[in-house]
């Protein structure tokens, strides 16, 4: 099977695949539409987010039978077109869950006890005590919204922190020893916290918006490491400055490039948050580590290796 692998990933997918007979080309830099040309040559393609596989694209793919997305998210693909032209998709969610959990953990600690914001003070000279008073995590309902991989590694790791953690998922009957399954009503009338692990479709897009943040009876902390189009930037922006947001988090944002490569306008509410002390903010590396990146690499050889060998 002839592979074209789009973007850079670790080197054991070439290595072990090869090595059961599977053959590539690396492609790195060619535009969309060079790949067009060449893309019915392949039997599967091998992708991060660098090219959208959209409904042209696969048209153009006649002989492709698998594309593998070296991570969670599937947006970059038209999967309905996919799944009418019979190409199996495959993703690595697993691979980097252990990743996003602890970004999402160690973002709460900065968040809540202003530590980014008390160590920048010092280095200036400025010596707050009272000011940068924390809040404690023991005893706080947290609240996930989305309990796949993501979802479940943030509420095991919570566990240690003694705190209520509760979710809401569209799909019934996921309830765990970590978490317990809300309606969003009862989250939104319970949490001090919110964490985001959701796709990016027609349903989730916006989820967080001015009606849900009115909903919400606790002012609250809000993390995102999903998909920044989850959230409505100017309603986020609003409720930091009325307080009703005491703080947010986010390793996304509504205004990156679809290849995640950097933020692509220019916008008032998100010069806000760019400048707002209570607004914490990373480029898109939440399941970014070393060991994320061996694991998501495993876990797609390990399902072409599953379906194919």
């Amino acid at each position: 099977m002839m592979i074209l692998l789009l973007d850079k990933n670790h080197p054991l997918i070439e290595e072990q695949l090869s090595a059961k007979g599977f053959t590539f080309e690396e492609d790195f830099t060619s535009t969309y539409e060079e790949v067009l040309e060449k893309i019915s040559d392949f039997e599967g393609v091998i992708i991060r987010s660098r090219i959208p596989l959209d409904e042209n694209f696969l048209r153009h793919a006649k002989h492709l039978k698998f594309i593998a997305r070296v991570g969670a998210g599937m947006e970059n693909i038209n999967v309905e077109v996919a799944k009418e032209l019979g190409i199996s998709l495959i993703n690595s969610p697993e691979g980097n869950r252990d990743a996003v959990a602890e970004q999402v953990l160690g973002m709460i600690l900065l968040l809540t006890n202003r530590l980014i914001i008390s160590s920048e003070e010092v280095k200036k000279g400025i010596w707050k005590r009272e000011e940068n008073r924390g809040e404690e995590l023991l005893g706080k309902t947290f609240g996930i919204i989305g309990y796949g991989n993501m979802g479940k590694a943030v509420a095991k790791r919570l566990s240690g922190f003694s705190t209520k953690t509760i979710f809401y998922d569209i799909l019934p009957n996921l309830s765990d020893e970590f978490a317990t399954q809300v309606s969003l009503e009862e989250l939104q009338k319970n949490a001090d916290f919110i964490s985001l692990h959701l796709p990016i479709d027609k349903s989730t897009h916006y989820i967080i918006n001015e009606d849900f943040i009115s909903k919400m009876q606790k002012n609250f902390y809000i993390i995102n490491t999903a998909r920044g189009k989850n959230i409505d930037t100017e309603a986020l922006a609003n409720a930091l400055k009325s307080g009703k947001i005491k703080g947010a988090a986010f390793d996304v944002l509504e205004f990156e490039k679809a290849s995640f490569e950097n933020i692509e306008i220019e916008n008032m509410d998100l010069d806000f948050l760019l400048n707002s002390e209570k607004v914490l903010i990373t480029p898109h590396i939440a399941g970014w580590t070393i060991e994320s990146k061996e694991k998501l690499a495993q876990v797609i050889v390990d399902k072409i290796l599953l379906k194919y060998s």
